[in-house]
């Protein structure tokens, strides 16, 4: 049977969708120099992100830590679904005008895999950069308790927690906290080769506030839906918050699920944050959307 996926010879879209505590601006080198090499793409805000996003007024300096351990968040009342709305409304104005490949980055990947499960008619490809790709396990934290986890240094960020996410609904971290501990934490967990410079503009452009139920969120791709999509797992060998060893696991999974639809991986030597305008990667997405 002939489908939509064979015959729209039409140049795709690629949209993209952020990680925690991010926005469409993770993506903005990325955006720009696709676009000049004649590329259709759109970063999406996730609900609460972006143009929505909240900074706490305590959040400002001078910051009041106490105050800013208990003042509420809107985020809080944002869910995985309201995720899932956002991008499939995008998703389904960007069909309109040809073939959509969608892409996620880290947390990101909860919100394509949900989104596949939706809407697998209007995908033309899923991407996960070094993103959570949930098969055998239901959540992103069944994931943080398993051995391929463990070289991981997620626990570093808890120098940058302020409050009690049971507490507040959200996961809300200081940035801009003077502590040296946070720096490094940074730099070590997320920006490995980064210039000391490099992670202050990273520091300066990462938000306080996600909502917290997103890592226990039922994020599991489904065979007869997500599964029937083509999927691309770009790997960060230099990840550590998400290890490589953890992205291997999820390709694998993804493989013996769907074994008549392998996963196409790359791979990149980029620590977990890029940056997303690395050649490397400005190449990969433009063979994707060349169809190569």
């Amino acid at each position: 049977m002939t489908t939509n996926r064979d015959t729209d010879r039409r140049p795709p879209t690629l949209v993209f969708v952020h990680g925690t505590h991010s926005s469409s601006a993770w993506a903005s080198g990325l955006t720009t120099e696709l676009t000049l090499r004649g590329h259709r793409c759109v970063a999406v805000d996730l609900p609460g992100h972006g143009g929505e996003a909240f900074s706490p007024r305590s959040y400002q300096a001078p910051q009041d830590l106490a105050e800013l351990a208990a003042e509420p968040s809107p985020l809080a009342k944002i869910t995985i679904d309201d995720y899932v709305e956002r991008v499939v409304e995008v998703v389904r104005r960007a069909r309109r005008h040809g073939p959509v490949i969608l892409a996620g980055m880290s947390q990101g990947g909860v919100t394509v895999s949900r989104v596949g499960n939706a809407v697998p008619e209007l995908l033309d490809r899923v991407v996960y950069v070094a993103a959570y790709c949930c098969v055998d396990l239901p959540n992103m934290t069944a994931y943080l308790k398993t051995p391929e986890n463990g070289d991981s240094l997620l626990p570093l960020i808890a120098a940058t927690v302020v409050a009690d996410p049971a507490v507040l609904g959200v996961t809300r971290l200081n940035w801009r906290s003077a502590d040296p501990a946070v720096f490094h934490a940074v730099k070590d967990t997320l920006a490995g080769d980064f210039t000391d410079e490099g992670v202050r503009r990273l520091l300066s452009v990462l938000e306080p506030d996600e909502t917290a139920a997103i890592p226990l969120a039922e994020a599991r791709g489904e065979a007869h839906t997500w599964g029937r999509i083509p999927r691309t797992y770009v790997r960060f060998t230099l990840d550590r918050l998400i290890p490589p060893a953890l992205q291997d696991r999820f390709v694998a999974e993804a493989d013996r699920l769907t074994p008549d639809n392998p996963t196409d991986v790359r791979s990149v030597a980029a620590p977990h944050v890029g940056p997303f305008d690395r050649p490397e990667l400005v190449e990969i997405f433009s063979e994707l959307a060349s169809g190569r």
